[in-house]
């Protein structure tokens, strides 16, 4: 199909072709609702309308002439094609050889290219100019790139142990558009046979062979050069911990005989001796050098700027004092933070023999005190005494500390949007780093946010929230038993101690929150930690409680959630993140938390007899909770490339009141919807399992005992600081209590999966390094609170952009 258009590029009209993606679009927009002239949505912002915008937006971006700017007699390189008959190789690392891509796609539109299109390059304009910019030229096919990606494909193919591996490639043309394919023809690998050693320095004869058990290259294994280079980083680390300071995988080397036969190859390992610079041309050798550690120096309050302007004066007339066998050095023996501080997060010791896991255990305890903004480890052969009594070489390590500032401040102000009431948050936050010296961190947040209400008939304007913490993070356990220095490098202990005060004036009542907490927090290893909390107290009080809201409430389930009562909680959290930090690849991020609530204080006082008036304990005067909660959220993070990524989540919790409690407090509740859950919905406004209740829309306030949730989002790069992302979210929360009279609220083994919410949607997101802004839009898809024959509510009747459609802003990724 033809559509002639006028355009401003050029002079006269341009052919524009239609795609079929297009054309699916425009019927769909006609077929998401009915034809019923009487009952339509005349709406300009109803959803078919949205459907025909968006269509106007994709027409020239997926239907405009891709090779509008492909020279004559040239092609636009269309498609790689990959074919192979061995599945165990990755066909996205063979594209990573090719020398040569098509342009970017998302979701299968050349959006990059389509917005170069757009611009005329005749035209130098700001606009042009930014299309330009932001756009992506057409990708011109040249056969000689072909060919070289043609020869890396085979290399790479035979580096993976396919010796005999041929590739064939071939390019085919249409309407000034080149596919390019390759075919590779693999065969059958070669394996390990045996891995020999050639020490050309005999000295690390006897220390490698004793740990040739832990070699990559066992017999048997595919012969691959990765596995090579792998074996090599594994040797100078392992050298590297063993003293030999100045070893590095460049002294190994590898031969490999391949005419063994029966397909299969002989490895030899060979390492060279050592080389010692005898004039600016001229080496010699001699046996690698073992390292032991001679001094330890410590220059605290390191100042580089005025180090670089000063020069050596810089380094004179300082002061020194010895701690614990280490020297420590400044301009004044007042130091920012205490020695012993930096004595428990340093594995540098004199006496040990030098290991490179020290260094790095070292830099990452010291880093994660949060007080220093540069370290900088050193190590220096000894002048005087270059060699020990035991033939073993001496090193003087410098560590160089540059503390942070140690007071800041900063404020944040963010708009809100929750069910149409649009509001503002703040927030103030001063923090010091280094309170007493001892790398104490304390922090003071005050916090205030006002809403205003659209619908209320409770004669409220608007919402009021205003709130207090205090907290200080120490660096060591407040356990005596559990400070030892080889307790805390082995596991970096904190202690957190933190209070707040939370005032909320919401339509239906206010509300107080005191809170208080004492815990530790410890690594088990670089992947994972660990949070408890043996000491959690809430004082929640509610007043002013409206009468329509009472009305509602009272005589039900839902009263015993917003009584006056006293939270005791003791809760431990465990959280696990393999993320690379350094190299984006595929992790693992899972987050499980576990808490009880007054059963020690129960067992108190059943065996003092205590009388339960209104058949509750009390705590302070007032009635505490009894419940036992746990939860998990799960996500997996698939990395396609540098620019798109899936996100998979799932998450699943349930609390379960008991004995002092019939229902959970409001506070320890789940719910569902907002920002970070189903986008579809605002915050609070979904569920309890198929309830529906139209008096909580003016100020949703729906919480549930169990929830579960799953999410799936495709993240993509767009241009500038904009990424956008494509989302599915699904789930609910249930109550799990009979009692509820709630129509629909419990859980139900034998209907809940009817009561699941879909929604889905697009957002975009600017990442600015400091801080990533996201505007996510949720379309709802699957309504609960709908009529079981009509939950499906995309294309019906009832579809509406007020009802349907939700604007969620955040700061951060939702997960």
């Amino acid at each position: 199909m033809v559509l002639n258009l006028w355009c401003p590029v050029t002079a006269g009209s341009w052919n524009v072709f239609i795609s079929p993606d297009f054309i699916y679009i425009c019927m769909a927009s006609f077929a998401v609702r009915p034809l019923n002239r009487s009952k339509r949505n005349t709406s300009p912002f109803s959803p078919a309308r949205l459907f025909w915008y968006a269509a106007i937006f994709i027409l020239p971006l997926t239907s405009c002439n891709p090779t509008k700017y492909v020279p004559e007699n040239e092609y636009l390189l269309h498609k790689n094609k990959l074919k192979f008959e061995n599945r165990k190789i990755e066909k996205e690392q063979l594209r990573s050889y090719m020398r040569q891509h098509p342009n970017k796609k998302i979701l299968g539109v050349r959006f990059h290219l389509g917005l170069y299109n757009l611009s005329n390059l005749e035209k130098d304009n700001w606009f042009h100019n930014w299309l330009r910019k932001i756009g992506e030229p057409p990708v011109i096919y040249e056969p000689r790139l072909r060919e070289l990606s043609r020869d890396q494909l085979k290399q790479y193919i035979r580096n993976k142990g396919y010796f005999n591996a041929e590739v064939t490639d071939m390019a085919t043309f249409r309407k000034q558009k080149a596919t390019v394919s390759y075919h590779i023809h693999a065969g059958d690998p070669y394996t390990l046979r045996e891995l020999h050693y050639k020490f050309e320095d005999p000295t690390l004869e006897e220390v490698v062979l004793a740990d040739s058990a832990r070699t990559l290259l066992k017999p048997g294994v595919r012969y691959e050069q990765d596995l090579l280079q792998e074996e090599r980083q594994r040797l100078e680390t392992f050298l590297k911990n063993r003293g030999y300071f100045n070893f590095s995988k460049e002294y190994i080397y590898f031969e490999v005989d391949s005419t063994v036969g029966n397909r299969q190859v002989d490895v030899f390992l060979g390492i060279k001796p050592y080389q010692v610079r005898v004039t600016p041309t001229r080496f010699s050798t001699e046996p690698h050098r073992k390292y032991r550690i001679n001094q330890v120096n410590v220059f605290m309050d390191y100042d580089p700027v005025q180090a670089l302007a000063e020069g050596n004066s810089y380094f004179s007339d300082l002061d020194t004092m010895v701690y614990r066998g280490i020297s420590f050095t400044g301009k004044d023996l007042d130091f920012t933070v205490r020695p012993r501080v930096v004595t428990r997060s340093n594995y540098i010791m004199e006496g040990n023999r030098y290991r490179v896991e020290d260094v790095d255990k070292t830099y990452e305890h010291l880093s994660s005190l949060r007080i220093f903004k540069g370290i900088n480890i050193q190590f220096f052969e000894d002048p005087y005494r270059p060699v020990g009594p035991d033939d073993e070489y001496l090193l003087n390590c410098q560590i160089q500390l540059t503390p942070m500032t140690r007071q800041s401040y900063t404020m944040e102000v963010e708009g809100t949007n929750s069910s149409g009431n649009l509001g503002v948050a703040g927030n103030f936050i001063y923090q010091h780093k280094n309170l007493f010296r001892g790398a104490e961190i304390f922090g003071l947040k005050f916090k205030g946010a006002i809403e205003t209400l659209t619908e209320n008939e409770s004669g409220l304007k608007n919402t009021l929230e205003l709130g207090v913490e205090a907290n200080l993070q120490l660096p060591v356990f407040l356990l005596p038993f559990l400070n030892k220095e080889s307790f805390v490098k082995k596991y970096d202990p904190k202690t957190r101690i933190s209070m707040a005060y939370n005032f909320q004036r919401r339509p239906d009542y206010t509300r107080t929150i005191a809170n208080a907490s004492f815990g530790y927090r410890w690594d088990g290893n670089r992947f994972n930690s660990h949070t408890v909390n043996p000491f959690e107290l809430y004082a929640v009080r509610i007043f002013n409680i409206s009468p329509d809201f009472m009305d509602r409430i009272k005589g039900t389930y839902l009263e015993y959630s917003y009584k006056n009562v006293m939270i005791p909680e003791f809760t431990y959290n465990f959280v696990y993140n393999n993320q690379n930090i350094k190299r984006k690849t595929d992790f693992i991020f899972f987050r499980f938390n576990a808490g009880m609530a007054g059963n020690l204080l129960t067992g108190f006082h059943k065996l003092a007899d205590t009388p339960k008036p209104n058949g509750a304990y009390r705590l302070f005067g007032m009635e505490y909770a009894q419940y036992v909660k746990s939860d998990f959220d799960l996500s997996f993070h698939q990395v396609l490339n540098e620019s798109n990524e899936f996100v998979y989540r799932l998450f699943g919790g349930i609390g379960y009141p008991y004995g002092n409690s019939r229902a959970l407090p409001f506070e320890k509740k789940y719910f569902s919807g907002g920002a970070n859950s189903l986008r579809a919905w605002h915050v609070r406004s979904l569920g309890p399992g198929s309830y529906y209740d139209e008096a909580n829309l003016r100020y949703p306030n729906l919480t549930g005992d169990i929830k579960m949730e799953a999410n799936v989002e495709y993240r993509f790069k767009l241009f500038w600081v904009m990424e956008g992302a494509l989302f599915l979210d699904a789930g609910n929360v249930w109550d799990i209590s009979a009692r509820d009279e709630r129509t629909g609220a419990e859980f139900k083994w034998d209907r809940f999966y009817r009561e699941i919410a879909i929604g889905t949607g697009l957002g975009f997101r600017f990442d600015f390094s400091f801080v990533l802004f996201r505007l996510d839009l949720g379309m709802k898809v699957r309504d609960p609170k709908e009529p079981e024959h009509l939950r499906w509510v995309i294309g019906t009747e009832r579809w509406t952009l007020k009802d349907d459609f939700t604007l969620q802003i955040g700061i951060g990724y939702p997960f």
